[in-house]
């Protein structure tokens, strides 16, 4: 099955590799026999899903993510395999596309305002206030 990201970018079920093994955790004896905890392993230098600037923007992004050029994801919420690879090919979906979203852009730092600055001088000012009623008077 397919890993749809955007309208326009879906990764191949080829191109990625599963591997499933027993999950931890409270479970009983079904624990024991059953490999429900999945991992997604899709190598993002080897695919031809993506365009070479998005190839070169995941590397970029997912750089120290990455285990031997794969982007690995795991999955062991659920005690059904089946749920899990879902909910593995889910995160993997998420972390592609934020990594393929434009980056926000770069704060202009502004100079505050001569307003904004004697607000704040004032606001100072009557808390200090404040304190020096609450204490206690002095031998003068």
């Amino acid at each position: 099955m397919d890993v749809q990201i955007t309208s326009a970018l879906a990764i191949p079920a080829a191109e990625l590799k599963w591997h499933f093994s027993r999950s931890s955790g409270p479970g009983g004896q079904h624990v024991n026999t059953s490999d429900s905890r999945v991992e997604l392993a899709w190598v993002i230098g080897a695919s031809r899903a993506l365009s070479d600037w998005q190839r070169q923007r995941l590397l970029e992004k997912l750089g120290p993510r990455l285990v031997a050029g794969a982007l690995v994801v795991t999955a062991a919420e659920e005690r059904s395999q089946w749920r899990n690879r879902q909910i593995a090919q889910e995160k993997l979906g998420r972390i592609i596309e934020k990594a393929l979203a434009p980056d926000a852009p770069a704060r202009k730092a502004t100079k505050a305002t001569r307003g904004s600055h004697r607000r704040r001088l004032s606001a100072k000012a009557n808390r200090s206030a404040t304190k020096q009623l609450r204490r206690k008077p002095g031998m003068d």
